[in-house]
């Protein structure tokens, strides 16, 4: 990820990515081949703390501050969830806090995927975000 780049650059990249696919199937294959490319997460990370409440699947999230952005790490157990994650990394991880703040999350709307997740899945995509977005809060008070 280019520093150069915003959250708003980089959620428009990847609309422009999904374009390419005429179905819903090709683009579930696509979230879920994102997510095999996710970094490492050690066991030792999956802890209570670091656990997103309200996911069907599994879910950890960790953070840290990296000069003027903030650095995300996060893995499940799920395939199609993992690729929400790496979907939510691509818009938001390695930005400044106040990037991440103004950055609202229309790609849900508009990649469609407001309508084609289940409930229990729409509902972990937006604990993930409301993690982030507190984070971004507090990290931009700090």
């Amino acid at each position: 990820m280019s520093s150069e780049t915003t959250a708003e650059q980089a959620q428009q990249e990847l609309l422009d990515e999904f374009e390419m696919f005429d179905n819903w199937m090709d683009r579930y294959q696509y979230i879920i081949d994102m997510g095999k490319q996710l970094p490492a997460f050690p066991d030792e990370w999956k802890v209570d703390e670091l656990k997103i409440q309200g996911c069907q699947s599994n879910v950890w999230m960790r953070h840290r501050r990296e000069g003027e952005t903030l650095h995300f790490d996060a893995v499940s157990d799920a395939a199609i969830v993992s690729g929400l994650i790496a979907v939510l990394m691509r818009i938001y991880n390695d930005r400044r806090p106040e990037d991440i703040r103004a950055t609202s999350p229309h790609f849900l709307k508009d990649l469609g995927l407001d309508k084609h997740l289940s409930p229990t899945r729409s509902n972990g995509l937006n604990a993930m975000l409301e993690r982030i977005y507190r984070v971004a809060e507090q990290e931009a008070v700090a």
